[in-house]
């Protein structure tokens, strides 16, 4: 069949040329974007008088039969006619005869395929934010149910404090909170239409751009249409924030994995979650957040193949902007299901509270609040921290930790110490302590949760209202 551009030509394409411009093989998965927008498109020629009412009406119908044998299954995408858009109108022709043609009247495919990629990444944001929210939920019951287990709070991988697990799995709420609050502060760029920018100058027809971006749900159009065209920056921030929701992603998912092995022991993950060995019947590998933590590095790619295309391009169009959809597509592939894996996940890990306290307790992680008693005795910071130290080193030449010292002890390195250190050293003193916004103790943690509470249940209403 000959090509929908090819007047101008005078030689058929050649078969490789074919196959390596071509893109149906990818982008197909916009096929219910392309049709929407192309019906919006018809909806409009008719209204502002450049196909009548009955051609308008004719397209709408048979785009409608194309959209419904794709959903059915029943229809096979071309190679020949290169890419979603210029097959749709193929088969439009074939099913309404010559009409189908006068369908992109007053457009272009760069037009076009920038429409279906704010339609795509519009309904992808939304899907995502809903998708964090539900990851939080389960953080938040998580963290309800551990309010009073104790665990160490670590730097530099060592036991630093003693730490709420309400509190820890709170900060992976947060993270992911702000996670959220890119997508939907992105929306806004992303929920602008292109549509009427044309190949690049716009169209001599009397269009109505505004009424195509209301009808597909937009807020604004670009108001030059050579940025219209051209413009990517919607697609570098959505992988951007993908990125950085992977990067979360990951630090969560090293935790499960340290945490659930041997050496550890501070949870178990669910059968359903994990792997076994082919050879080693003793094992249960956390596979899940394993590959959740290797498909960082994908989604990461991603963003930087796609700034490396974008470089260097001239304005406006140009053929290397077929290679922003694979990344993406592949980027929404990979975080939706990441997602939707780490939220169940979490909701049946088992905790381990006795082992966690035991490690925060065996160690030293109260060691900076035996240097905040001194110094509230007076002690220059410094002095006190030189104090501690001395005896932290004294406790692991004798095999004890501070809260296994005699009062005796504690007075061969200072004589301010009174009776009441082993009061202040104990753990849950030493985390109620803490009583400050975004603290360790009891109360402010309480008051995170709730907090967190309401900005999910925010993320909830907002996904509720946008369009996708």
């Amino acid at each position: 069949m000959k090509k929908l551009w090819g007047g101008r030509f005078t030689k058929k394409t050649d078969g490789l040329v074919e196959e390596f411009t071509a893109s149906i093989g990818f982008d197909h998965l916009l096929v219910e974007e392309d049709i929407r927008g192309s019906m919006a498109h018809a909806r409009m020629l008719g209204a502002c008088g450049i196909l009548t009412p009955e051609e308008s009406e004719n397209i709408i119908e048979g785009l409608g039969k194309i959209r419904d044998a794709v959903r059915a299954g029943e229809i096979s995408f071309s190679v020949e006619h290169e890419d979603i858009h210029m097959n749709i109108e193929k088969l439009l022709i074939e099913e309404i005869g010559p009409l189908g043609g006068k369908l992109h009247t007053g457009r272009s495919r760069n037009d076009q395929v920038a429409l279906d990629m704010h339609l795509y990444v519009r309904a992808r944001t939304v899907e995502i934010v809903e998708l964090l929210a539900r990851l939080q939920q389960a953080l938040v019951g998580q963290a309800e149910r551990h309010v009073d287990t104790l665990l160490p709070g670590y730097t530099h991988l060592q036991r630093a404090q003693p730490v709420r697990l309400a509190h820890h799995l709170l900060a992976y709420v947060s993270m992911f909170q702000r996670d959220a609050e890119r997508l939907m502060d992105s929306y806004k760029r992303v929920n602008t239409s292109p549509l009427g920018a044309g190949a690049v100058a716009g169209t001599t027809f009397p269009i109505d751009r505004w009424m195509v971006a209301e009808e597909l749900g937009f807020d604004r159009i670009y108001d030059n249409s050579m940025d219209a065209v051209s413009d990517r920056d919607f697609l570098v921030e959505f992988l951007s924030a993908a990125s950085l929701i992977m990067v979360h992603l990951s630090r969560l998912s090293e935790e499960l994995i340290l945490w659930s092995s041997e050496e550890f022991g501070y949870i178990e993950l669910d059968d359903a979650f994990c792997t076994g060995s082919s050879m080693m019947p003793q094992k249960k590998n956390p596979d899940v957040p394993e590959l959740i933590r290797g498909k960082a590095g994908r989604v990461f790619g991603h963003l930087m193949a796609l700034l490396a295309t974008l470089k260097a391009l001239p304005l406006t169009y140009n053929k290397d902007m077929q290679e922003d959809k694979e990344g993406l597509f592949d980027t929404v592939n990979t975080l939706t299901g990441s997602l939707r894996l780490m939220a169940p996940m979490l909701e049946s890990m088992k905790v381990n509270g006795e082992r966690m306290r035991r490690s925060a307790e065996a160690g030293f992680a109260n060691a900076t609040d035996f240097a905040d008693y001194l110094v509230k005795k007076g002690v220059p910071f410094r002095e006190a921290h030189e104090v501690v130290g001395r005896m932290v080193l004294y406790c692991i030449q004798s095999g004890k930790t501070l809260g296994e010292c005699s009062l005796e002890e504690f007075r061969r390195f200072t004589p301010l110490v009174e009776a009441d250190i082993h009061q202040i050293l104990d753990s849950e003193r030493v985390v109620e302590s803490r009583n400050i916004p975004g603290g360790t103790a009891r109360e402010a943690v309480l008051e995170a949760l709730s907090e967190k509470k309401r900005m999910i249940a925010e993320t909830f209403r907002w996904t509720s209202t946008v369009n996708r």
